[in-house]
């Protein structure tokens, strides 16, 4: 296959790299594009740094890859732009990450990790998002236990759709095993206010301390396993009633 490896933690990070690296190494036709700088929590934002109408991009040298570009826009412009042929052919798959820190819970609303992989889904095109649960401060991280249970995973895309992985910051051996998660309510990691005075509040990411629900990714996750969510992008929520109101069809929505 031919696989786009992005981030959102940009370029140069240490997960990114050992992903394209394995991904290389089982055989796939690997193209990297990531963010120029950070990205973390970009969602599915489309933004870019442009001059004169131009995106700006500069090839970079990777091992192993049939292509890499440093980019400057988040990794949700960077798929955009990949399904339309702005690195090569289209990407049969999108593989984004490894991800610096979890992504579980409603709080992937808000990952660009994620982001990317929900916007290759949207534009026609399976992908998978994974993280490592590593602090953000950790000199040293098990990135090939993650890069290993991602590739491992490709397989089970056969559909359009995204996995997003979380896998515990283990060497492979001691990793527990692979386990399909719901959503956690809203994830390990929340964004709290620290500190707040005249003009302004400084916010800060903290380890939430409840004891996770049994089968979610967080509860997997601790429990030593690498927990696996499959995810669609936002769409309609045909279910809901909403009364009074008339659809395009003259018919009136929920009686």
């Amino acid at each position: 296959m031919r696989i786009l490896v992005t981030n959102d933690d940009g370029i140069d990070s240490p997960g990114l790299l050992t992903l394209a690296e394995w991904v290389a190494r089982a055989g796939h036709e690997t193209v990297v594009a990531a963010p120029a700088e950070e990205s973390s929590g970009s969602s599915a934002a489309l933004l870019a740094v442009d001059e004169g109408g131009r995106i700006q991009m500069r090839e970079r040298g990777i091992d192993g890859t049939a292509a890499a570009f440093a980019v400057s826009a988040t990794p949700a412009f960077i798929v955009l732009l990949a399904t339309r042929g702005a690195f090569g052919p289209p990407p049969d798959v999108v593989l984004s990450g490894i991800n610096r820190g979890p992504n579980t819970g409603a709080a992937v609303l808000h990952s660009g990790t994620v982001g990317a992989a929900l916007t290759a889904v949207a534009n026609g095109c399976p992908a998978l998002a994974v993280s490592l649960d590593v602090a953000p401060d950790a000199e040293e991280a098990n990135w090939d236990t993650a890069a290993e249970v991602a590739v491992g995973l490709l397989p089970l895309l056969t559909g359009v759709f995204a996995l997003n992985v979380n896998v515990p910051d283990v060497e492979a051996g001691a990793l527990r095993g692979i386990r399909r998660a719901h959503l956690s309510e809203f994830g390990m990691v929340q964004m709290t206010l620290r500190d707040q005075g005249e003009g302004f509040v400084r916010m800060s990411l903290e380890q939430v301390g409840e004891v996770p629900e049994p089968g979610s990714d967080d509860g997997w996750l601790l429990d030593g396993y690498a927990a696996v969510t499959p995810l669609f992008p936002p769409g309609e929520a045909a279910d809901v009633e909403l009364p009074g109101l008339v659809d395009t069809a003259g018919e009136h929505i929920g009686g």
